[in-house]
């Protein structure tokens, strides 16, 4: 009986040691989207990223390709994402990436000029998105998915995690966008 009731306790012990090291979930829901490419388990990280995010997805009004090679830099286009299959086989590592893809997807369908210019003034930076003279990290459109990746899933294993004196307005941020989409949504009849 001893025997016994210490393999319960290693059980138990070890459930809850495997506990603590996945990353923490949020309460989103994960998008509509379809995989071309990639193995079961890269996939499965997709799904894991989107869900680990508070970010309701769903408020995309399209349904997303997300491509999964290896050797492709992440990028995104409207409706499509570009994942590589390295970085997914990275685990939760990639989960910020697939977030910040998936953010550019909200900017395409949701946000209007005006908000975009909003944000740019929220977040910083030269130009939205269009400016090929312009350093990637000064372009709005880049900040405003790194921002959403990390605002609605800050957690330590989040390799979108903002430097400098942007991490302090996750809030202000959160609140900001909710208020953009959703009046976004209205005026296009966009959404759910």
């Amino acid at each position: 009986m001893p025997a016994r009731r210490n393999l319960q306790l290693l059980v138990l012990a070890l459930l809850v040691v495997a506990a603590m090291l996945v990353p923490s979930v949020g309460r989103a829901t994960g998008g509509r989207y379809a995989f071309a490419g990639g193995t079961p388990r890269q996939q499965a990280e997709v799904v894991r990223a989107l869900e680990a995010s508070s970010f309701d997805w769903d408020v995309v009004p399209a349904r997303i390709t997300i491509h999964i090679q290896r050797g492709v830099s992440a990028h995104a286009t409207p409706g499509q994402i570009w994942l590589d299959a390295d970085l997914l086989d990275a685990g939760s590592f990639a989960w910020g990436v697939v977030q910040h893809e998936y953010a550019h997807q909200v900017d395409f369908f949701l946000l209007t000029p005006d908000a975009r210019a909003q944000l740019l003034r929220e977040l910083g930076g030269t130009s939205w998105c269009s400016q090929a003279d312009v350093r990637r990290d000064q372009l709005g459109c880049e900040r405003f998915a790194s921002t959403v990746a990390w605002a609605y899933w800050p957690s330590a294993d989040n390799c979108m995690r903002p430097q400098g004196p942007r991490a302090a307005r996750v809030a202000r941020f959160r609140k900001l966008v909710s208020g953009l989409i959703e009046t976004d949504i209205r005026s296009t009849g966009g959404g759910h």
